[in-house]
């Protein structure tokens, strides 16, 4: 069997949602305790500077880092097609918004799968459980914002009429 970036795409989103079924089950017995969802706690806020020093801190840097990357070959080539910038597109509706959110996710769905895995590691390591909701959201929050901003200003940067080198 040979192994294909599509391959490899599947495994590790596969393993992303495996890690957050797994997970449910802690999640909801703590709710069942505490009376209160993680996510939603004034402890999730509290614990939320821990991620920046406890292990995997050096993701807060490689994740957007990657997705700066990411959305900056993005928007060479939105450029190139003479596309508008990725977030007025998405926001005005003159692109093709559901093609621009789809080339989005394709662009960063590996890296969102990774950093789902990498948050509940860190979860688990620090806290001793893992919390779906938030691996769901912080994770996730490390690479999208990045990636949407870059990818519209380097669009904005290079102008249609400019010639774009790669």
């Amino acid at each position: 069997m040979k192994i294909t970036r599509s391959n490899i795409s599947t495994i590790v989103t596969v393993l992303a949602v495996l890690v957050l079924i797994a997970a449910i089950p802690s999640a909801v017995r703590d709710t069942l305790e505490t009376g209160r969802v993680y996510l939603f706690s004034a402890q999730f806020l509290e614990e939320l500077p821990q991620r920046l020093t406890g292990p995997g801190r050096f993701r807060f840097v490689l994740q957007p880092l990657v997705a700066i990357f990411l959305g900056w070959r993005s928007g060479l080539s939105d450029a190139r097609a003479g596309r508008p910038a990725y977030l007025y597109g998405l926001l005005t509706g003159e692109a093709n918004r559901k093609d621009s959110l789809r080339s989005g996710w394709a662009a960063i769905r590996d890296l969102v799968a990774l950093a789902i895995i990498l948050d509940a590691g860190s979860q688990l390591l620090i806290y001793g459980q893992v919390h779906p909701g938030a691996a769901v959201i912080v994770g996730p929050v490390l690479i999208t914002i990045p990636y949407a901003v870059a990818r519209a200003l380097t669009n904005r940067v290079v102008r249609p009429g400019q010639r774009v080198n790669s």
